[in-house]
């Protein structure tokens, strides 16, 4: 299948915020299979955001987000390689989206590797009691657990969290598919949520 129709096109658009030509060769490559023309666009995200990963990122913006009634307020810095790139409304869309996401699931770390080695010590220990007084075998034991800090790494950290605007993506995804767009390495770099009474 060499051609396409246009409204397939766009539809694809719609869904991943690719251009045209993006969403027309992964169209003609799938045969006209939106779901493998996706899978196509994100496998090529994962390829160009691997590419620019040693990019360095030295430009990029701080935004904030006010929750309405001011008892809540969100920071986030985002970094990119050009101070075009930063001004991209999808880089400011992104940031915002950020915010918001921060907002509602509060997640207390950007990545794994900055979670509290004691906290997740503890967290295993308490897996491993409970475990283990259910009477589960001690080789199953540790695989349980490796799935369990998956699951506490996707509610607590950033990155491994679904994206709020489609659960099926994390916010790792997301920012792959932002890299694939704009050909620039992009980095969450830090956040902070402040909300009136919160510990």
């Amino acid at each position: 299948m060499s051609k396409v129709s246009m409204d397939l096109i766009q539809k694809l658009r719609d869904k991943t915020g690719l251009g045209m030509m993006d969403c027309k060769k992964a169209l003609v490559a799938a045969d006209g299979d939106i779901n493998k023309a996706i899978e196509e666009l994100r496998k090529r995200g994962a390829a160009v955001a691997s590419k620019r990963a040693g990019k360095d990122t030295a430009e990029g913006l701080v935004h904030s987000y006010i929750h309405p009634g001011s008892n809540l307020g969100v920071l986030i810095e985002i970094n990119c390689e050009t101070d075009f790139v930063a001004r991209l409304d999808d880089v400011r869309n992104f940031a915002q989206d950020m915010c918001m996401q921060i907002a509602a699931l509060k997640p207390s770390f950007l990545a794994p590797e900055d979670v509290d080695p004691a906290f997740l010590e503890k967290e295993k220990e308490i897996l491993k009691e409970q475990l283990a007084a259910s009477g589960k075998p001690e080789k199953i034991i540790d695989q349980i657990i490796a799935g369990k800090v998956n699951k506490i790494y996707s509610e607590i950290c950033l990155l491994k969290q679904s994206y709020v605007k489609d659960d099926k993506k994390s916010v790792e995804d997301v920012i792959q598919e932002l890299i694939a767009r704009t050909g620039e390495n992009i980095k969450i770099k830090n956040f902070a949520r402040l909300e009136i009474g919160a510990e």
